[in-house]
Formats: structure tokens, sequence, C-alpha cells
């Protein structure tokens, strides 16, 4: 199982997200082996930045908590919304195919 965990961006969020970015990729770079994917989320039309997505390698909610709460962008307040939700990932070439097979 892991955890995926959408974040939704305060309005206004590209100067506050410009200014922690390095910290925060900094930050990922230590965590690397704990994420599946992650990268941000975009709003449509205008491709501006609208949140971020992480999927972490663990069973574990409090630990997939501790991840992001130890993060720079939702340490400086980047975030109006979090939402947590358990991932069975069951097909894609990210889990070799299908797992039912």
């Amino acid at each position: 199982m892991a955890w995926l965990v959408i974040c939704r961006d305060i309005d206004d969020s590209e100067a506050l997200r410009q200014r922690h970015l390095e910290r925060h990729l900094a930050y990922v770079d230590t965590i690397l082996d704990q994420i599946a994917v992650a990268g941000p989320v975009a709003s449509q039309p205008q491709g501006v930045h609208a949140g971020s997505c992480f999927i972490y390698h663990t069973d574990d909610r409090t630990v997939a908590e501790s991840l992001l709460f130890n993060d720079p962008y939702f340490q400086a307040g980047l975030y109006r919304e979090t939402q947590f939700q358990a991932l069975r990932p069951a097909a894609g070439t990210w889990v070799g195919g299908a797992t039912w097979r």
C-alpha cells in the first residue's frame, strides 16, 4: 500500500512557491527513497501551479504525514488544504503491469 497526498495551494501562491523552491527540492532529495512519484499540479487552462501531489511508499499514515509536514512548502503555509488517501497500486508501468496477474 501507499499514501496519496493531494495538496491544494493557497491563492496567489506562486511567489511563496518560488521563495521556498530550493529548500523544498533539497528536502525532496533527502526522502527520494520514500517517494513513488511527486510533482506540482497545474490548473487548467492557465497551467500555473495549483498544488502538489505526492505518493509515498509507506503503509503508515503517520509516516506519510511526517514526510509532508517536514516539507518546507508545508511549513511555509503554501497549502490551504491537504488530503491523505490510502492507495493500493494495482495497474500501470509503475507497478510493473497488473497486480492481479
